[in-house]
């Protein structure tokens, strides 16, 4: 199957230009990035996944930095490139340095070594874990 065209402003529904005009509103950008482009292919995906996003990325309990290193871990172990890209660049804005990026990459390749050798030794939770 081929992949769709990303959805310009120009060309969009009034549903998916609600939703690019509220991205835009609240990043206070000129333009959606490409993400979103290609998720107006289907409004309501587009509408569903922006409402979460704002909502879970919001400064809550853990700061908008913290949540933008969170996603960069997850995005590197699940290796989308264009996450890991996205998710940088916000984490820089909201005040990640080279060295916190340094610890983090350090961190997630621990992780992921010791996730793995948990599970190929099917380590059982020990009981102060529980």
């Amino acid at each position: 199957m081929p992949r769709p065209a990303p959805i310009e402003y120009a060309d969009a529904s009034p549903e998916v230009r609600a939703v690019f005009d509220d991205i835009k509103a609240s990043r206070n950008v000129q333009d959606v990035n490409n993400f979103w482009k290609y998720l107006a292919n289907d409004p309501k995906t587009l509408r569903r996944t922006w409402a979460s996003i704002k909502e879970i990325m919001a400064d809550g309990a853990l700061s908008p930095l913290v949540k933008e290193l969170i996603y960069v871990a997850v995005s590197v172990t699940n290796d989308c490139e264009y996450c890991i890209a996205s998710h940088s660049a916000a984490a820089a804005k909201a005040g990640m340095t080279p060295e916190m990026f340094a610890e983090l990459a350090a961190v997630i390749g621990m992780a992921n070594e010791t996730n793995r050798l948990v599970a190929a030794y099917r380590v059982p939770v020990d009981e102060q874990f529980r």
